[in-house]
């Protein structure tokens, strides 16, 4: 299960495609030059319990380290995620303390 990036400006989704139907989606926004903002996932009934929603995260945080991007989450999955594995992403989430 390949996961595959669209970038345009200021936005961007990682998404994966079943038979070229897109079954998956997590979608970002960049809020400065360097920070993203990761909206929103979805990921399609028929694809639950395969981990998907982590795979597309692992794919956005590879993006954002080789990118050196760090991500704030107004997604709610992000968001768990995020604190679920807080010691895997530290180097990426933004901490405006910082």
């Amino acid at each position: 299960m390949e996961v595959k990036h669209k970038k345009q400006d200021k936005s961007g989704k990682f998404y994966i495609e079943i038979d070229g139907e897109q079954k998956a989606e997590m979608t970002y926004r960049f809020q400065s030059d360097d920070v993203i903002d990761i909206n929103h996932t979805e990921v399609d009934a028929s694809l639950s319990g395969q981990g998907v929603g982590y795979k597309l995260i692992d794919a956005a945080v590879a993006f954002m380290r080789e990118n050196n991007l760090k991500a704030v989450a107004s997604c709610s999955y992000a968001q768990h995620v995020f604190k679920k594995k807080q010691e895997d992403y530290r180097d990426i989430i933004y901490d405006k303390n910082s």
